[in-house]
């Protein structure tokens, strides 16, 4: 049969007896001379008990202690979410209410301040119930050696030492001793003072609430300075059992608990009858000021996707450590403070386009996936998806997920979006790069050689495209010949892109949108070269990318051609105040200002122009607007732009697979045929306008001068399509990317009936 842990044998008697009086006399005496030769005697005892009680390598430094990090929005103040291994907060002991301390005191070890680590009367107390009377187990354990058991057990658990942990917490003569040597000697070592503050940050007083600063904000929604006497004893009841007084688990047994604790502090002198009687008096439902102490970002509300991301950041950025499990770590147990660039209004704006461009219960199922930023500063400002955030293993899919659609695979995100002919600006900026007009007439037609877009890189690595044509016309069949580099982007047409790229080549294009911060959405496929895109239709955007990464590219253009990586993280202390070093934007000059200035001419003049096809996007109160739509075969419908101050990119979607919008009905509107400007500009527009206008940001008309050199005329001459050998030697044995299934067109979206034709060409007008 197993041994009764109350049963007394001569041994075990023996051995109590001996701790008991050794402890009697060095709990009581100061004296250092006598004190040593009684712990020596105790350290030997315990040795032959329990190998390797050793107490050296014991960490008692409360700022060691595993804190919460919180995450802030960009104000520094709205906290968007906690994370948490023990949730708690360290304070110093000025920062504790006397009243909060007195409570402790009088509840855990009313003697505390009289002995020197060991309350030899409650060991006596306990040994004689336990033992003698063969009672309930008593611990009579003193404040210190409380202290000295949490630290215990969590030096185990950090050091990831089951067995340590499992010594840490048994019921046995060895730990009490051992717990008793570590008294004594801490009480040598450090202030009672510093005792009470490490007990009072490292208790648990509750479900998952560590430390009194944490159950002061989770029960009362206030500091631990601020608490009253009827406070401070609901809190301090609850360390007897955390599990069972916790005031959110049996209010009723808590507040007895509560009680007793007046008592007690009325007995001890710490509070008068009068102020006892007054806390005991009021319920202590009316006390009470839940908050939530959900961890993470699944109790991050509409943040949740923002908060997603900081975490994928912090998990891929070698800043926060060497490993994923160190960084993982640092997050949950740090203490950091993570200030991060989310701005709460254009957060709020984008989540709540998204749903009502589309709703989340939609039968359509598609996803409005949606992403913001600072222009010239790299900062994301926030994420809109018309999805609930889910992280948990039964969450299902479908309408609640953990995946942020707006963002790269590496960074939680899916494949990405086609890009339609919001790509088309990248082709712009490269031709300029290229020193020609945009006033240039091209000859265009619908079917081009493919082996005419073979190129060379700067480093000499040549691409071959193939020996068979690519047939290319724009939305609703045809082309319009010749066309200029300016009218194809205003009328969104697809030939004129594809007479571009051959006359600058598809490397050039290629490198620039590289330059401008571009980067394919798939993890293993993320280089604009990679077989999967690098082709002659990604001119007309048949490459996959996060509406992040092109929001990006239409921040680089409003920024006067400042490309800057995305970040989410501004700043970030830990647990001592030090500032930890983030991910940098690396902000630099990518394209030159006058070249950037002209797309964005370019980009307004499609907004502005009779028959434009962006004539849709243009914002509120004659805002000066910058934006392109795309439609990407009949499956995705795309919209970007900017103004000075911000960059959105907007997709709408099937993000898990491709699906025909083809006589869809979508949020109770049915049409034969969707397009970019129908469900993603009314998108982009929404939270433009609703983010501008809520973040109180002025107009600024001035910025899109376009540079005369750019726009000078040149002679409209039929040139036929550049050959492989106007652009350079055909490779000998040509690279050939791998093939990949796209339309002969790029969908371009249909401009409104109203909308007048320009006068052009003689070729009748498309659109996208």
């Amino acid at each position: 049969m197993p041994e009764n842990k109350k049963s007394m044998t001569v041994h075990r008697f023996l051995t109590l007896l001996l701790a008991y009086l050794i402890f009697c006399v060095a709990g009581g005496v100061v004296v250092s001379g006598f004190l040593l030769p009684g712990v020596y005697g105790v350290n030997a005892v315990a040795n032959n008990m329990m190998p390797n009680l050793s107490v050296d390598n014991v960490d008692f430094n409360v700022n060691d202690l595993p804190q919460q990090s919180r995450l802030y929005a960009s104000d520094g103040h709205t906290v968007i979410a906690t994370f948490y291994a023990q949730n708690r907060i360290v304070v110093p002991l000025n920062e504790v209410s006397d009243t909060m301390q007195k409570a402790v005191v009088a509840r855990e070890d009313r003697r505390f301040f009289e002995h020197s680590g060991v309350d030899t009367q409650g060991v006596l107390r306990a040994f004689i119930q336990t033992y003698v009377k063969q009672g309930d187990t008593q611990g009579g354990s003193s404040l210190t050696q409380q202290y000295v058991k949490n630290v215990l057990m969590n030096q185990a658990e950090e050091d990831n030492d089951p067995i340590a942990e499992y010594h840490a917490r048994e019921e046995t003569i060895a730990r009490k001793m051992r717990e008793m040597l570590i008294a004594v000697q801490m009480e040598k070592k450090y202030s009672k003072a510093e005792i009470l503050q490490g007990y009072l940050n490292i208790a648990q007083f509750g479900t998952n609430t560590y430390g009194v600063e944490t159950a002061a904000k989770r029960y009362f929604n206030k500091a631990a300075k601020d608490l009253d006497a009827g406070e401070a004893a609901t809190i301090a009841a609850v360390t007897k059992n955390p599990a069972k007084f916790d005031p959110t688990v049996d209010m009723q047994a808590s507040q007895e608990q509560r009680n007793i604790v007046l008592d007690l502090m009325e007995q001890e002198g710490y509070i008068s009858a009068a102020d006892r009687d007054k806390a005991k008096a009021k319920p202590l439902e009316q006390m009470l000021h839940v908050q939530n102490v959900d961890a993470g970002c699944q109790a991050a509300g509409d943040a949740a996707f923002f908060c997603d991301y900081v975490t994928k950041q912090i998990m891929n950025s070698k800043e926060f450590g060497k490993t994923q499990e160190a960084r993982n770590k640092l997050l949950k147990e740090g203490g950091l403070d993570i200030y991060t660039t989310m701005d709460v209004n254009a957060n709020t704006a984008a989540m709540d386009a998204a749903r009502a461009t589309i709703p989340v219960d939609d039968p359509s199922g598609f996803e409005v996936a949606m992403a913001a930023i600072k222009p010239g500063t790299g900062e994301v400002l926030g994420f809109g998806l018309n999805r609930i955030y889910d992280a948990t293993e039964n969450s299902g899919g479908g309408t609640r997920t953990a995946m942020n659609f707006a963002v790269d695979q590496v960074d939680g995100g899916g494949y990405g979006f086609p890009e339609g002919s919001t790509w088309k600006p990248i082709n712009m900026v490269a031709w300029m790069k290229n020193g020609k007009s945009i006033n240039q007439p091209l000859r265009t037609t619908t079917s081009y050689p493919k082996s005419s877009f073979n190129c060379k890189t700067a480093s000499g690595q040549e691409y071959g495209f193939g020996g068979d044509n690519w047939a290319v016309s724009n939305s609703g069949g045809g082309t319009v010949n010749p066309e200029t580099p300016l009218q194809g982007l205003v009328r969104s047409h697809n030939t004129t892109q594809a007479s571009m790229a051959q006359q600058i080549g598809l490397c050039s294009i290629a490198d620039t949108a590289a330059e401008m911060g571009y980067h394919n959405s798939p993890r293993d496929q993320m280089d604009v070269y990679s077989e999967s895109s690098f082709q002659p239709s990604m001119t007309i955007g048949s490459s996959n990318s996060s509406p992040l990464t092109m929001a990006n590219v239409y921040a680089t253009i409003a920024a006067k051609g400042v490309e800057c990586s995305p970040i989410a993280i501004k700043k970030v202390t830990d647990k001592r105040n030090k500032q930890i070093q983030v991910p940098s934007a690396n902000c630099h000059q990518a394209i030159d200002p006058k070249i950037a200035e002209t797309t964005a001419y370019a980009l307004n003049q499609g907004v502005v122009q009779p028959g434009g096809e962006a004539s849709t996007t243009q914002l509120d109160g004659g805002r000066k607007t910058f934006a392109k739509t795309g439609t990407h075969e009949d499956k995705y419908m795309l919209t970007g732009g900017f103004v000075p101050q911000v960059a959105a990119y907007v997709a709408v979607g099937n993000a898990e697979g491709q699906v025909s919008f083809t006589g869809k009905t979508i949020n109770g509107v049915s049409r034969g045929s969707w397009y970019g400007m129908y469900i993603a500009t009314p998108a982009w527009k929404k939270f433009m306008n609703d983010y501008l206008a809520a973040a109180g940001i002025p107009a600024d008309n001035n910025y899109g001068t376009p540079e005369p050199k750019y726009l000078g005329a040149v002679q409209a001459t039929q040139q036929q399509p550049a050959t492989p050998q106007q652009q350079g030697a055909q490779p000998q044995t040509p690279a050939q990317p791998q093939a990949q299934t796209q339309p002969q067109q790029s969908a371009t979206q249909p401009q409104p009936a109203a909308q007048p034709q320009p006068a052009a060409p003689a070729a009748p007008a498309q659109h996208e």
